[in-house]
């Protein structure tokens, strides 16, 4: 129990020393980017659903005619 305890104290010390938060202009950048990052990911992935979705209803529908 006193290895978690050391752990516990020694992870808290370093985060509050030993880490470099970033500034909040920084954050708000980064911010940004990871949301247009994700919108564009979001859209790519609904244009592939939605042309692998009618390809394979025309291919379903081939088969049914």
């Amino acid at each position: 129990m006193n290895r978690v305890v050391a752990f516990v104290k020694d992870s808290f010390q370093e985060v509050q020393t030993k880490v470099s938060w970033p500034g909040i202009s920084e954050l708000q950048s980064s911010t940004i980017l990871v949301l247009v990052g994700s919108l564009i990911f979001a859209l790519l992935v609904g244009v592939v659903d939605f042309g692998f979705k009618n390809a394979m209803e025309l291919f379903y529908q081939s088969f049914l005619r």
